[in-house]
C-alpha cells in the first residue's frame, strides 16, 4: 500500500495548515479544506445566534466539517479530491453517492447545507467566487481562464483541469480555498429534494452518517412548516416551490405542477401573500436572506412534478446564470 504522508505535510504546510489530506479505508488520499463552524449571524444579517446547521450531525456541533477542494475523479468506483485532473462527469446521484459511501464511514455526496453554509459564507465575506462557466472562461471576466481538460470538435474547452484557475475561481479568492464551485460541472448535494413541488430535507448534516439514506422511500425526510419547524412530507401547510407571475415562488400551496422546466433568478424569487421566509430555508440557501440585492446573477431551475433532486453551481456552459446560488432542481 502506498505512503501518502510526505503528500499530506506537504500540503499542509504549503496551505499553512489551510488544507489537509483524509484518507479512506484504503488509505487513498483526497485533498480537502477543513470548514470550521460558525454562526448563522455572521453570514446573514438579523439571524438567530444558532451555529448554522451544517455544523449538526445527530444532534452533535461539530467544529470543522471536511469540503473536496476540487471536483473529484473515480478510482476503482471511488472518488477523489485532486489537483489537475479532468473531473468525473455523467453520473446520476446513485452512482455519485455509492462512489463517496464506498470510501468508508463519513464520506458521502457533499451535504445540501453543507454547500449552503459555503455560499453563504462567500457572499458574506465578498468573495463570490467565478469560474468556468463558459467555455473555459468566465463570461463576466474573460481573461480568467482555466487549463483545458477537454475540448469539443471546433477546440473549445469545456472541461478545465480541476483547480486550475485563478485564484478568484476559489471560495474565499485565496490558493486554499474550495476550487471550481462556479461552473465547469454541476455537482450533486444530498438531503434535499423536491417531492411534487414540496421542499423535503435530511436535516443538518446527518447524511454523513452512514447509517442515514437518501433514498426516494427513506424515513429520514422531512418538510418545513412555514414557521420553520420541520414536519413528516405531506403535513398540511408545508413549504414549496410554485410558479407564479414568472417566478419561483416559495409558497404552501401549488397553483402550477405541469411537467415542466421553469426558472428565474435566485435574487428574483417571490413569497406567497402573508408568508414569511423562515430562517431554515434562508440558511439552505433555498430563498435569498436580502431579496432583491446582488447574488452575482445565479440562476434558479426547478421543475415541481415528481421528485426532483438538486445540484448548485453550474456547468461550462450556464454562462452568468452559473454560481454558488446557482440551483438545478
Amino acid at each position: 500500500m502506498p505512503n501518502f504522508d510526505d503528500f499530506k505535510l506537504s500540503i499542509e504546510q504549503l496551505s499553512g495548515g489551510k488544507n489537509t489530506v483524509l484518507f479512506d479505508d484504503r488509505e487513498m488520499p483526497s485533498v480537502m479544506v477543513p470548514i470550521p463552524k460558525f454562526k448563522l449571524s455572521e453570514v446573514i444579517s438579523g439571524a438567530s445566534q444558532n451555529v448554522h446547521p451544517a455544523f449538526l450531525v445527530d444532534g452533535v456541533e461539530k467544529d470543522v466539517v471536511y469540503v473536496s477542494k476540487f471536483l473529484n475523479i473515480v478510482i476503482n468506483e471511488r472518488a477523489y479530491s485532486l489537483a489537475g485532473k479532468n473531473p468525473r462527469d455523467y453520473v446520476n446521484f446513485d452512482q455519485a453517492m455509492t462512489y463517496c459511501r464506498n470510501k468508508g464511514n463519513g464520506w458521502c455526496v457533499t451535504p445540501f447545507a453543507v454547500w449552503a453554509a459555503l455560499a453563504l459564507w462567500c457572499r458574506a465575506n465578498g468573495t463570490m467566487p467565478r469560474g468556468n462557466n463558459n467555455y473555459g472562461k468566465d463570461i463576466s471576466y474573460p481573461l480568467e481562464k482555466g487549463a483545458a481538460a477537454t475540448k469539443d470538435g471546433s477546440g473549445n474547452i469545456l472541461h478545465t483541469l480541476t483547480g486550475s484557475g485563478p485564484n478568484t475561481w476559489n471560495h474565499n479568492w485565496m490558493p486554499d480555498g474550495i476550487a471550481d464551485m462556479n461552473g465547469l460541472l454541476w455537482e450533486w448535494l444530498a438531503a434535499m429534494r423536491l417531492l411534487d413541488g414540496e421542499i423535503q430535507i435530511i436535516p443538518y448534516s446527518n447524511i454523513f452518517n452512514p447509517e442515514v439514506s437518501n433514498a426516494a422511500a427513506s424515513t429520514a425526510w422531512k418538510a418545513i412548516k412555514s414557521d420553520g419547524s420541520l414536519v413528516d412530507p405531506g403535513t398540511a401547510g408545508t413549504l414549496k416551490y410554485d410558479y407564479v407571475s414568472s417566478k419561483i415562488q416559495l409558497t404552501t400551496s401549488i397553483t402550477t405542477s405541469a411537467d415542466a422546466s421553469r426558472s428565474c433568478g435566485y435574487t428574483g424569487m417571490t413569497l406567497a401573500s402573508g408568508l414569511t421566509a423562515p430562517e431554515i430555508v434562508q440558511a439552505l440557501a433555498l430563498y435569498p436572506n436580502a431579496p432583491g440585492e446582488d447574488y452575482g446573477g445565479d440562476n434558479v431551475w426547478m421543475n415541481n412534478s415528481g421528485e426532483r433532486l438538486p445540484f448548485r453551481g453550474g456547468s461550462w456552459t450556464t454562462g452568468v446564470g452559473a454560481g454558488v446560488f446557482a440551483l438545478n432542481l
